[in-house]
């Protein structure tokens, strides 16, 4: 039995799942501090989604991920996806889910204190979106290092030295 897939197509299933859940809990937090919000300044609505779209891009890294990782383990024939091409798949996904994770949760504490101080100040808009940006950036160094670890490839030959 090759459980060398198994791992590389766990890779795909964490990339995929950890970033949505990153996405999820983003747009969540930070929608409930929108809705919050509008009930006292209904006109810095449009203004305050910010934080909901730049968690919905997390989903996406995961997404890519999972479609690279699904392109690489597809394209190895039969009996040459070997342990290392699956513990690679399987770091990379990882390496993509859980930033994508990590960066959720920022940007969702951020995103429901940052739009509610907005309602209050707006001088915090600014603060508030370059808080985002770090958090985002925290994912996008996940998916950066996930392109990296998935393109590794491991072939055995069968020369002799």
């Amino acid at each position: 039995v090759n459980t060398n897939y198994f791992f590389g197509f766990l890779g795909i299933a964490c990339a995929v799942v950890f970033a949505n859940l990153g996405s999820a809990y983003g747009s969540a937090k930070s929608g409930v501090g929108i809705t919050s919000m509008g009930v006292l300044r209904p006109d810095l609505i449009i203004k305050s989604v910010v934080p909901v779209v730049m968690a919905g891009i997390l989903g996406i890294y995961g997404l890519i991920i999972g479609v690279i990782l699904n392109q690489k383990i597809g394209g190895t024939a039969a009996g040459y996806y070997y342990p290392k091409n699956g513990f690679s798949h399987l770091s990379s996904g990882l390496c993509c889910g859980l930033s994508s994770l990590a960066a959720g949760l920022a940007i969702g504490v951020v995103g429901d204190a940052g739009v509610r101080a907005n309602a209050q100040q707006e001088q915090v808009f600014v603060g508030m979106l370059l808080t985002l940006i770090f958090a985002e950036a925290l994912a996008l160094y996940g998916l950066i290092v996930a392109i990296i670890i998935s393109q590794q490839s491991y072939a055995r030959t069968n020369k002799l030295i």
